[in-house]
């Protein structure tokens, strides 16, 4: 199935660009009740991963091995924004383990957040490893590899017992095959492997984040791990990205009634305290689609949690404006989004 228009820019009444998607959202019982595009189109999670890379590490028990915090803990489930207290935690977690910064796979890129990156330049100093936004579950992975008597080195690499515990919990929780038609990998940008599968797959393996107790029985023994990360996130919920940021702030509006998490190159996947889950891919990429497209899919199926208003009023319709700050367009929901499907 072709992708499905989700998204248009405006500029002075006139429609200047259009980003197409795919969508999915299924109910508690993993049941399809939305869907837009492709329900079953294969994609790469990127850092919509993350989530369930931590649940590896907070299952094995890890975390209570080395004295991780709980806001160490939910920063390996985030590509945090470089700030100090996110780059206190990595340094944190590796100290606990007696590694530092040049053990992480991961390199250095420029920070994310601006006044981070204003406030390292004026310190004269470049980024490090641990300033990469994903240099959380990097070191989360390092707390596994100890934690299990595996070697550190080349932990990221995909034939190393961290990632194959990885794969192998993310198959269990999906139901695919790793090796399967609809299940490919990748290297991703943090050279730690990366999957794609099908949106409705991902979806349902959501659903558990929201809600732990729908594991099924088989999985049940998950959802202690699962709850931590959950009230870890709830606890702290700036480690996930940053003040201000999407992943951030649905956490912080809804109190933890709505938990998702941005990949790069337009992914997104979240669960609801409802049961529901979604999982989206914005076709071409581009990231300023992304809360337009989610927020108006949950809207229109009566899920917005409480709190979500202060999410709308920001990211429903998103101002285009110009250098002197004039508003001269918008980024709006489209298609059979703005038609109320």
């Amino acid at each position: 199935m072709n992708a499905e228009l989700l998204v248009e820019v405006t500029r002075g009444g006139w429609v200047e660009s259009r980003h197409d998607g795919h969508a999915v959202v299924v109910d508690k019982q993993g049941q399809i009740v939305a869907a837009l595009g492709d329900p079953g189109h294969v994609s790469f999670l990127r850092s919509s991963l993350k989530p369930f890379q931590a649940l590896a590490v907070v299952a094995s028990g890890a975390p209570d091995a080395f004295g991780f915090t709980d806001a160490e803990i939910a920063l390996m489930c985030g590509s945090h924004a470089g700030e100090p207290e996110h780059v206190a935690a990595a340094t944190s977690m590796l100290a606990k383990l007696g590694l530092g910064p040049d053990h992480l796979a991961c390199g250095p890129h420029p920070l994310t957040s601006p006044a981070a990156r204003r406030a390292l330049a004026e310190t004269g100093m470049e980024p490090t490893r641990v300033h990469n936004n994903c240099s959380g579950k990097h070191a989360g992975m390092l707390a596994l590899a100890r934690h299990r008597g595996w070697p550190v080195e080349g932990y990221h690499r995909p034939d190393h017992p961290v990632q194959q515990e990885v794969r192998a919990l993310v198959a269990a929780l999906t139901g695919l095959s790793p090796g399967g038609p609809d299940w490919h990998e990748a290297v991703d940008g943090c050279g730690v492997v990366t999957f794609a599968l099908p949106l409705v797959a991902v979806a349902r393996m959501f659903r558990y984040l929201g809600r732990p107790d729908l594991l099924p029985a088989d999985l049940a023994h998950l959802a202690p791990a699962l709850d931590r990360i959950r009230r870890a996130l709830v606890a702290h919920p700036t480690m996930i990205r940053g003040a201000g940021q999407f992943d951030t702030e649905v956490i912080r509006a809804t109190g933890g009634a709505w938990i998702g998490k941005v990949g790069a190159e337009g992914y997104y996947a979240a669960g609801l305290a409802t049961g529901h889950a979604l999982a989206l891919k914005i076709a071409d990429g581009q990231d300023r689609a992304r809360p337009v497209a989610v927020l108006a899919l949950l809207e229109r199926f009566g899920l917005l949690p409480p709190g979500a208003e202060a999410l709308k009023e920001r990211w429903a319709r998103v101002p285009v404006t110009n250098t002197r700050g004039e508003v001269v367009g918008e980024i709006r929901p489209a298609g059979r989004l703005a038609a109320g499907l």
